[in-house]
């Protein structure tokens, strides 16, 4: 990377960073941006599937641009991939590693929307509005009306209601009024009520997976981001860049359109400032 641009990327960092990798046929990106100032810092090309060593690089790159600069890393989020917890173990020893909330909620979310999905078939001749509502199983905030629906529709079901229950105590884990402590408590009492539950408890195995407690770790520092939205912005622009700007796709270009997008983000407020005076220029 251009010493100038990671000049300007690194200016106001933020000290907490979202990685993400993102695959494009044969290739794979990797991003590293500003969890907080949503830049991107850094970012590299392969021509194969990731490994932990290609992760192990990428970090050691962003290691050694902080450091140059005397920053500091205090946390980093990254989705559910087994790739990062080694390497970042390794690289940023003692450093905050924090699971997307977003991706981690999102699969109970489908195993919740599945286990609805199954009891609306097995019922499908007496409860045909189940299908319609099923959303509302699962849906964070309910008005009036919605509870009203979704008690009429799952009337007599108490095990689909059990299921509206535990999401809205899995919602309640990742509230920041709380501390990664007293979330991990009320996870262990949830699994406990789950335990009694068989058949519940089956559907819903993601409860019970490792990466749950560490999407947890946000709650203990108010400025760790609690998802990885910055670098998955950055990865949708790139995946609309993929349908309307190019077709045939290289290591090369893939690497050049990166730099062009990074620049252009760089230069942005010049634009912008240069598209005001225009306008009160014309205006007189």
């Amino acid at each position: 990377m251009d010493p100038e641009f990671l000049d300007w990327a690194l200016a106001d960092f933020s000290g907490y960073v979202a990685a993400d990798e993102l695959y494009d046929g044969p290739f794979c990106v990797l991003s590293a941006v500003d969890n907080r100032c949503y830049k991107r810092i850094l970012y590299d090309v392969l021509d194969h599937d990731p490994t932990h060593e290609d992760i192990r690089a990428f970090l050691r790159r962003l290691h050694t641009a902080l450091a140059v600069r005397g920053l500091t890393l205090r946390g980093i989020t990254t989705d559910g991939s087994p790739l990062y917890p080694t390497p970042l173990a390794e690289v940023f020893r003692g450093v905050p590693h924090q699971l997307c909330q977003f991706h981690v909620v999102k699969d109970i979310v489908k195993a919740v929307v599945k286990a609805v999905s199954s009891e609306r078939k097995r019922l499908a001749a007496q409860r045909a509005a189940l299908f319609t509502a099923r959303y509302l199983f699962v849906q964070r905030h309910l008005n009036t009306t919605e509870r009203k629906t979704l008690w009429r529709v799952s009337r007599g079901l108490s095990q689909l209601y059990a299921l509206r229950a535990v999401m809205e105590q899995v919602y309640a884990l990742f509230d920041r009024r709380c501390r990664t402590q007293t979330a991990l408590d009320k996870l262990a009492k949830l699994r406990c009520r789950l335990q009694r539950f068989p058949q519940v408890g089956e559907t819903l195995k993601k409860l019970f997976a490792p990466t749950l407690e560490k999407a947890l770790t946000f709650l203990d520092d108010k400025l760790l981001p609690s998802t990885s939205h910055a670098v998955e912005r950055g990865n949708r622009r790139y995946r609309k860049m993929q349908k309307s700007v190019y077709r045939v796709r290289t290591q090369a270009q893939i690497c050049a359109r990166l730099a062009l997008d990074m620049w252009r983000e760089a230069h942005a407020e010049g634009r912008q400032q240069t598209l005001a005076s225009l306008h009160r220029a014309r205006a007189g």
